[in-house]
């Protein structure tokens, strides 16, 4: 008996060995599953960070409780400054905004718009997409684990997007204007789901106006450029919340984050990105299991 049941042992584990391998690829492809459609297969990863956000906070406003005799200091000096006449004080106040502009890092980029009002920044975002037909390049996926998976994005509006993932992913996801389907190569299954259930309208529909599509609830400078946050009512769970973001005069998009309603964070980077190439229509073909569909497949596999 103690012998069957170390070879029991011993072949459970090389059967949990054997899953490992593979979970990999299966939980990056699932990650981006969640961020895409709003779904929660894993809620494991998801609770993972923000427990230890929590104890990061209240040493925060330590920091500023314990500087607060400083500015009494300041103000006393101020008080003096003005008693005596001298005038450094007003001209303070005008310097605050130059400087500002210089930390986000554009001080001489006249086409910039790092220092742009909101609503223009909005209609330079809404000018991008609205002006792409078709576009292609590379993405690499980023889990809120960090785990990285890399891949192939092509699209043509309005609609019409597909994303290949490279190997040992057997994923693919294509969106034929109507519905997107989730394709498994290796076991040969599909998932099919609404375009309105996803919160990548931004890059589907024909025309879009950020504003009146989706809610926006912040415009930023970030570093490298320019950060729109919004938020998507419609999709599948609930509430998306979605970050775009673009170089400093909002001409490319460098990637997008995107938190599903249960808080897991899926960020996508993209690269190589090519506007306006000519695309094979039947990259974005689903088979939903008809005659007709059955014979155009056979079709486009024959060519």
């Amino acid at each position: 008996m103690t012998g069957r049941r170390h070879l029991l042992a011993a072949g459970s584990l090389l059967v949990l060995a054997a899953s490992l391998q593979t979970a990999p690829a299966t939980a990056q492809v699932s990650s981006f599953l969640d961020g895409l459609f709003g779904r929660k297969e894993q809620p494991a990863p998801a609770p993972a960070p923000e427990p230890e956000a929590p104890p990061a906070a209240p040493t925060v406003p330590k920091k500023p409780a314990a500087q607060a005799p400083k500015p009494a200091k300041d103000a006393k000096a101020g008080a003096d400054k003005a008693a005596s006449g001298a005038k450094p004080a007003a001209k303070a106040a005008p310097s605050d905004a130059p400087a500002k502009v210089a930390a986000v890092g554009a001080p001489t980029a006249a086409s910039s718009m790092l220092d742009a009002e909101p609503a223009a920044v909005l209609a330079q975002a809404n000018a991008y997409f609205n002006g792409m037909t078709t576009l292609s390049g590379n993405f690499v996926q980023i889990a809120a684990d960090g785990r990285r998976i890399g891949g192939k994005l092509t699209l043509a509006k309005p609609g019409r997007l597909r994303f290949d993932y490279d190997q040992p992913s057997p994923m693919e996801v294509v969106a034929d204007g109507t519905s997107v389907a989730v394709k498994d190569r290796k076991l040969k299954t599909q998932d099919l789901y609404f375009i309105s259930q996803t919160p990548l309208k931004f890059l589907l529909r024909d025309k879009i106006d950020l504003a009146r599509d989706l809610t926006v609830s912040d415009i930023a400078n970030d570093p490298g450029g320019i950060r729109i946050s919004l938020e998507d009512r419609a999709t599948l769970g609930g509430t998306s919340k979605i970050q775009l973001f673009f170089d400093a005069e909002v001409k490319t998009l460098s990637q997008w984050r995107i938190t599903d309603p249960q808080g897991y964070q899926t960020t996508v980077q993209l690269s190589n990105l090519q506007k306006g190439k000519a695309i094979d229509g039947s990259q974005f073909f689903i088979n939903y299991g008809r005659s007709e569909d059955k014979a155009m497949e056979k079709q486009i596999k024959a060519q």
